[in-house]
């Protein structure tokens, strides 16, 4: 069973980024920041996790305020940087943990925690900015991440009491996971520090002490501060600092602080914490959420794990919506299969409109029930094709055998057999 190694927290301003990036160690003005996360990386190096759960906020790069998540998990299997203006950095894509993060989405949704999920978004400096600091000598990652995005930026944004009970559930979310694994989880952001206004530029070197007291002793003195109380005290960009108790929630009380260190370069108050935990491991462990992939015959609930595995044909169905992609598939369906990116054997499936097929591999009903109407072809055909019968065995099984219909315009009506 899985357990929790430590936690650690961190600021993550894109200065440390780009001191790393621009070499800056050995410049006096740069390397108290070097300092800052020398141990962090040590500790890291020693412990060796098999996976850290990292919670940090995106800043206006991979999401926007079309749709803005208070809690998104990404569960991909690899993760990119942002390229957040002036060029995406140069780091090595970073490896996800695909099992652990469908795990956790299942168990944390079964503790009331209404989660959106993410994959195939670059990760900007909200989360590389610091781990970018732990990477090993040959540049590579130590541990695959699981990103746990937290809205911070539009209000209203979760509370600080809310954010604690998250950690405590995704103490309780690693514990019930069935393979051994050491996890370290890390929250990020802050410390004080404010970027927009006439009060850009605020710090509060003093609060930023006392806040690296309380994360460690009395959490649930910061959990029950709103979030005007961080703003006066830290600047209002500083509010963020809530994803820390996401990080202390899912540590015990039994803790040993391995190190702590604090610079003010310039903007943004830059601290590390590492904590590791002695409390021993899940035993027992609590229930692991049920799977039921197969609990109903004939029956393919779509999965964080089906949708991982088929997020490129998923994705390719549904931007048949977009004309221009809908017009090369018809012009050319391999070529535009192969141009996003499909494998053989998905493409091997979808050109022999293997209905059935498509769903047992990954494929969510409504990415068919686009391409359906793309071919021209009535929902029917699809639902007669997934029960291996023809279009008109399908429709003599219907209250009104002669109702057909699409998502199309124009609802075609086609006689076309489809097993």
């Amino acid at each position: 069973m899985a357990r929790i190694i430590g936690g650690i927290g961190t600021s993550h301003t894109p200065t440390i980024g780009y001191a790393l990036d621009a070499g800056k160690a050995d410049d006096p003005a740069w390397a108290p920041v070097f300092a800052v996360y020398a141990p962090v990386r040590d500790w890291i190096l020693e412990r060796k996790p098999d996976a850290a759960i990292v919670i940090y906020n995106d800043h206006v790069t991979s999401f926007f305020f079309d749709h803005y998540s208070a809690f998104a998990l990404g569960v991909g299997r690899e993760w990119h940087p942002a390229d957040e203006g002036g060029g995406a950095r140069d780091l090595p894509t970073a490896p996800g943990q695909p099992a652990l993060a469908a795990h956790l989405g299942r168990a944390l949704m079964a503790e009331e925690f209404d989660l959106s999920f993410f994959q195939e978004r670059a990760l900007d400096h909200g989360c590389f900015s610091p781990l970018s600091m732990m990477r090993r000598a040959d540049g590579s990652w130590p541990m695959p991440i699981v990103p746990l995005a937290v809205g911070v930026l539009q209000f209203p944004i979760p509370s600080a009491r809310r954010c604690l009970k998250l950690g405590r559930a995704l103490r309780r979310a690693i514990e019930s996971f069935p393979e051994n694994l050491d996890v370290v989880v890390i929250g990020t952001g802050g410390l004080s520090h404010q970027v927009h206004g006439e009060r850009a530029g605020f710090n509060n070197s003093e609060w930023d002490a006392r806040f690296l007291d309380l994360i460690v002793s009395a959490p649930d003195e910061l959990a029950a501060m709103d979030h005007l109380d961080y703003a006066r005290a830290g600047g209002w960009e500083s509010v963020e600092v809530i994803m820390w108790l996401v990080m202390r929630g899912a540590l015990s009380d039994d803790l040993s602080v391995v190190s702590r260190n604090y610079t003010l370069p310039s903007m943004t108050g830059i601290a590390t914490l590492v904590l590791e935990d002695l409390a021993p491991g899940p035993v027992p462990s609590p229930a692991a959420p049920a799977l039921f992939d197969e609990a109903i015959e004939g029956t393919y609930p779509f999965t964080l794990e089906r949708s991982t595995r088929a997020y490129a044909l998923n994705r390719f169905l549904q931007q048949l919506t977009d004309p221009a992609h809908r017009d090369a598939f018809r012009a050319d369906p391999d070529a535009a299969m192969r141009d996003g990116g499909l494998s053989e054997e998905e493409q091997a499936v979808l050109r022999a409109r293997d209905w059935i097929g498509l769903i047992r591999y990954g494929a969510i009903f409504f990415g068919l029930e686009k391409l359906a109407a793309v071919l021209g072809l009535p929902n029917a055909v699809v639902y007669a094709g997934m029960r291996g019968e023809t279009l008109e065995a399908f429709q003599a099984s219907r209250n009104a055998p002669g109702a057909l219909y699409s998502v199309s315009r124009v609802a075609a009506a086609s006689s076309e057999t489809a097993a």
